[in-house]
């Protein structure tokens, strides 16, 4: 049976930025990151795969050497180790998928 209930405090991860896993695996992790007005999630890679969700709010995204405006109801998929970051031009929250795990994030 699969586990379907787990709690996961909300944690501080920026001025502005709060993260909480909304479940996993060691195969699979969602996150939600929340973010206010302006609030930067600062640029960084990770060996994992990463797919985000916008939620709510406006996002510019850089990727790599691109650079795009995301709104309520975009997705797309971050490669593995390729540096991506993003500021918050409205405030808002994104779902991020990741595999495997982000350990570091329990």
């Amino acid at each position: 049976m699969p586990h379907l209930v787990r709690e996961f405090p909300t944690v501080t991860t920026g001025e502005g930025v709060t993260r909480q896993v909304l479940s996993d695996s060691p195969e699979l992790m969602v996150v939600a990151f929340r973010f206010e007005k302006d609030s930067v999630g600062a640029l960084h890679n990770h060996p994992h795969i990463q797919s985000t969700y916008v939620q709510s709010g406006v996002f510019e995204f850089t990727v790599g050497d691109d650079r795009v405006v995301v709104r309520p109801g975009d997705s797309f998929v971050i490669p593995t180790m390729v540096t991506h970051g993003c500021r918050a031009i409205e405030a808002g929250t994104l779902i991020d998928c990741f595999t495997p795990r982000r350990d570091d994030f329990l």
